[in-house]
């Protein structure tokens, strides 16, 4: 069936209503995904469903995070009963006096481990609830702290999985000369508003100079009037992770045994060219002798539980595999570019960062893709900046402000999938009460692009 016109936004809005209906992301994903492949082959929608999901699951790039985050989860569960992580928390507790204190912490973390951002997601949220628990600080309010330091922070610092991927993108596409894609990368970094205005309002909120509105109010005061961090519904998520901490007379864990296979993890990504794949790898290596030969663990328990770390990380796969799906889908209905092709009449050299940051943040948020979406529109983006004149380092400052828009912001991106899964809340919860405040970064930012084209 050949799709035109606005039908191609179809599936998109059924996954919004349906999300908002249930107020979760897997299956909504999945039925999107069913409806936009029965609009393309009505005939064969589940064979043609079934074929994607194949083409999904043997893609090199989804093989890549579905073994990061599952291995991610094993260095988890080694932390937790080790009794490492529990240490940590208690160690950390001791200079924690109140609750700006302890999600300041969290927004620190985030910023020293920005080599990448499932790092940073994953890491901080599994060893930070229990200190801001005891604060009375919704799981919500973590997720959006940590979110807010992950692909923000990653973006903004050029020593990262971002920088090296955008930067080799930037080269190919003829924006910049051959080995000087991250040098443009870098002078477009002071263009990045919204990953700089989305990290600076952190500590706006945590201090309460602004405050806090929304469904994020409404989480705040269930955590502080009740001591329920824990939303509803997400109490499954702490079970999974619970039976993997330390028993309570268990007290062989260090900071140490925290803080090294940290480090361990950052420094070993960077030794091997930003590969976060390999710097997990020699990590849980090492934790595995380390932890046998120290007598933290047994082997059976530590093999053990480097087995349920990662069955720990299901759920969230199943969500990003989902997405990942429905990506696809709309990719073979061409909902980029019938996006960028409605709207290119209206765009001139003064309205293109405006434009690329407006339209390009929806398409990112609507399909959960950042990386994906950026190939896509980067080569459209490189030809109308040049035909038009504009400032390309300013056009590829709003194009990255946008991609980092839609990873923060949607319900079923990454980002926010494995932050949910950390902090202790359902990605739906954790995207809803985060999206007023990642409007209001997004709004200042589509000012800022407004005015600066204009200037």
């Amino acid at each position: 069936m050949d799709i035109n016109g606005p039908l191609v936004l179809l599936p998109t809005a059924i996954v919004l209503v349906l999300a908002l209906w249930t107020r979760r992301a897997l299956e909504p994903l999945v039925f999107g995904a069913f409806v936009g492949t029965l609009m393309i082959d009505p005939g064969n929608a589940l064979s043609s469903l079934s074929e994607n999901l194949l083409e999904v699951m043997t893609d090199e790039d989804v093989a890549w995070v579905i073994i990061v985050c599952g291995l991610m989860g094993s260095i988890i569960a080694l932390l937790l009963k080790s009794g490492s992580s529990k240490a940590f928390a208690n160690s950390l507790m001791r200079y924690t006096t109140n609750k700006p204190r302890a999600l300041m912490g969290c927004w620190f973390m985030g910023i020293i481990l920005f080599v990448d951002d499932y790092l940073n997601s994953l890491a901080v949220g599994t060893s930070m609830r229990k200190v801001t628990d005891r604060f009375k600080t919704s799981r919500e309010m973590l997720a959006y702290v940590i979110d807010s330091t992950a692909a923000p922070i990653s973006v903004l610092i050029p020593i990262s999985t971002w920088a090296v991927f955008f930067g080799a993108l930037i080269e190919k596409n003829g924006i910049a000369e051959d080995g000087q894609g991250i040098w443009t990368y870098i002078q477009a970094i002071p263009y990045m508003f919204y990953p700089w205005i989305a990290v600076i309002l952190v500590p706006l909120f945590i201090y309460r100079w602004i405050p806090a509105f929304g469904p994020m109010k409404k989480a705040e005061q269930r955590a502080e009037e009740t001591g329920q961090c824990v939303p509803p519904g997400a109490e499954h998520i702490d079970a999974e992770i619970g039976h993997l901490e330390a028993d309570s007379d268990q007290t062989k864990g260090t900071i140490w045994t925290f803080l090294l296979p940290m480090a361990s993890l950052a420094f070993f990504t960077w030794w091997f060219d930003l590969d976060f794949l390999m710097g997990i790898f020699v990590t849980l290596a090492g934790m595995i002798v380390a932890f046998i030969a120290l007598k933290k663990l047994s082997p059976r328990q530590t093999f053990d539980n480097i087995l349920e770390g990662f069955k720990s990380m299901i759920d969230a796969l199943a969500v990003l595999v989902a997405a990942f799906l429905f990506n696809e889908v709309n990719t073979d209905l061409g909902l980029a570019d019938y996006v960028i092709n409605t709207v290119q009449p209206l765009i001139n050299a003064q309205m293109l960062p405006f434009i690329i940051f407006t339209i390009m943040g929806f398409v990112s948020f609507a399909t959960g893709s950042n990386w994906g979406v950026f190939v896509i529109i980067l080569p459209i983006v490189s030809v109308l900046g040049q035909n038009l004149g504009a400032d390309m380092i300013l056009v590829i400052g709003a194009t990255l402000s946008a991609s980092t828009f839609g990873s923060h912001a949607c319900f079923y991106s990454d980002a926010t999938v494995l932050t949910a899964q950390a902090s202790g809340c359902t990605p739906f919860q954790h995207a809803f009460t985060q999206l007023p405040y990642a409007a209001v970064a997004g709004c200042i930012a589509a000012v800022g692009y407004l005015i600066l084209g204009y200037i």
